[in-house]
């Protein structure tokens, strides 16, 4: 745990906090008589933790950005590819406690896994040493991969962002269909709804087809990012 301390560049007061964000809940299942605890819990708060740190982030250093565009840029920089790069400079997965057919099963590499460790690794920052201390891990771990380039890029191709989204899971399919078309022809106005494996998830307007596609991919990151 140390080693993993000084990557981290926190010492915990409380050892216990880490010792629960490295356990996966394979490992607690099969310890139960030993009081053991999963890092779900941590998990949960981290995901508010990170999100909200972020979002301030992208608030106050990018104020010409439309809630859209954040909404968008946030869901890219704490999705579980994102978390995944932090565990990997991390080494996290050499430090978590998983059960034996976890463990067998390959769960060290296990993307999700990964994930949800770094996520309750910001909570264990943030109950041990405060929110300066996660927002200080978050900038240097997270935001870092933010650049002016990538920012400037998230301001537009939603459809783009919304398929990296889906594809984090196996057999998504994306769909995108006209369901309204109104005006003169020189004030068009065209409305298309985008679906996930046949459900809804956006709709969005625009004066040519490609611009109500990218306002409901813009929607449906939104409705997935909540």
């Amino acid at each position: 745990m140390n080693t993993l301390e000084k990557r981290l560049e926190y010492i915990f007061k409380n050892k216990e906090l880490l010792r629960t964000a490295l356990t996966h809940s394979s490992y607690a299942n099969e310890n139960r008589g030993a009081g053991c605890e999963s890092n779900e819990r941590l998990e949960f708060l981290g995901d508010s933790v990170l999100g909200m740190i972020v979002a301030n982030h992208l608030y106050h250093n990018y104020s010409t950005m439309p809630e859209g565009n954040m909404t968008r840029l946030r869901a890219e920089l704490v999705c579980e590819a994102s978390l995944v790069r932090v565990a990997a400079e991390l080494d996290l997965g050499a430090h978590i406690r998983l059960g034996k057919g976890e463990e067998l099963s390959g769960g060290r590499q296990r993307p999700s896994i990964l994930a949800d460790c770094v996520e309750a690794v910001i909570a264990a920052l943030y109950l041990d040493g405060g929110m300066k201390v996660a927002e200080a891990f978050i900038k240097k771990n997270v935001l870092s991969d933010l650049t002016v380039e990538r920012a400037r890029k998230s301001s537009s191709d939603y459809k783009t962002t919304l398929q990296e989204l889906v594809q984090q899971k196996s057999g998504q399919a994306l769909t995108y269909s006209l369901i309204d078309e109104s005006g003169p022809d020189h004030m068009k106005s065209f409305t298309v709804q985008v679906c996930l494996n046949g459900r809804p998830i956006g709709r969005g307007t625009g004066r040519t087809k490609k611009e109500a596609e990218q306002a409901a991919a813009c929607e449906a990151i939104g409705v997935l990012t909540k």
